[in-house]
């Protein structure tokens, strides 16, 4: 509620204690004080936090497969902390000793914060996975971050299509994506791209020959970049669904205050940007998960 309204958690706690209506309408029996809300957040680390916040949102926003492949969309945006960097400076030597760093972001230019990577399930357009780094790390580094956590946490499988933008742009990711991960990386191409350079660097990996299923192995690989370069050739198709995840960027800025955070360690920050997640989860999850929706919202 607090993240939602934009308000203190102090005016939420005193508005459920004076209002009865908005006690059963939140379904809450006993308000807490704001000291326990605080010992709360305080006391669980943030592991732990983004363990408790994953259950809730995989029990509260489920997101069903449907059989056969499934298309996840990932992109990252700027997080910015709210610091005054005008009135005080904050050099790259003071900040070794700090949690947060200096970023810069083609859209926001130079900031002071982290870089939020999101994971979205492109039919349903719930949160699956989120990465948080201080700063503003090259998107094709964190490529194989984010889709190792996808595939530890079992969210893609063999033949899922993973779409990015041209910032993760690599032609180790394409390689990556499909030999050791086994998905189709559709990851946009930029102009410099070369498709018989990439053929070239398809090339079976040594360790698949001599296995009891390497006719299997091949039969998978060449099937996962056939239909990578089908899609590469066009890829009109995924433009108007990638762009969807920028919407919901929006939305969670604009309407949840996302766009500026009041937090200034990276403990407390990743507790923020989890529950802005599930914020933002369970707001799709009532129904605002069509384009026009998402832009009307940020625009509340």
């Amino acid at each position: 509620m607090a993240m939602f309204f934009s308000v203190d958690y102090a005016f939420v706690v005193q508005e459920l204690k004076d209002r009865r209506k908005l006690r059963k309408f939140m379904g809450i029996r006993d308000v807490p004080s704001v000291e326990t809300v605080y010992s709360i957040l305080s006391r669980c680390d943030e592991l732990q936090f983004i363990s408790l916040i994953t259950g809730i949102l995989n029990s509260w926003c489920k997101w069903k497969r449907r059989r056969g492949m499934n298309t996840f969309l990932v992109d990252a945006t700027a997080i910015t902390l709210d610091l005054n960097w005008f009135k005080r400076t904050y050099s790259k030597a003071k900040l070794e000793t700090r949690e947060f760093k200096w970023g810069y972001s083609p859209t926001h230019g130079h900031y002071i914060g982290y870089k939020l990577t999101l994971a979205l399930d492109s039919r349903s357009l719930q949160p699956v996975c989120f990465l948080l780094h201080p700063g503003s790390p090259h998107d094709s580094v964190l490529y194989e971050e984010i889709m190792t956590e996808l595939k530890r946490r079992r969210i893609t499988r063999i033949g899922d299509i993973v779409v990015f933008d041209k910032g993760y742009y690599s032609y180790d990711n394409y390689v990556q994506g499909i030999f050791e991960f086994n998905v189709v990386p559709l990851i946009f191409s930029k102009k410099k791209f070369s498709v018989s350079k990439l053929m070239k660097r398809l090339n079976y990996p040594i360790w698949i020959f001599g296995r009891s299923d390497t006719k299997q192995l091949m039969k998978r690989f060449s099937n996962l970049a056939r239909r990578l370069f089908t899609h590469l050739r066009d890829e009109r198709p995924f433009l108007e669904k990638r762009s969807r995840i920028e919407d919901v960027f929006k939305a969670a800025k604009n309407a949840f205050g996302l766009r500026k955070i009041h937090k200034y360690t990276t403990r407390s920050v990743k507790k923020t940007v989890c529950l802005n997640v599930l914020l933002l989860g369970l707001v799709i999850s009532l129904g605002f998960d069509k384009k026009i929706d998402l832009q009307r919202l940020s625009e509340w």
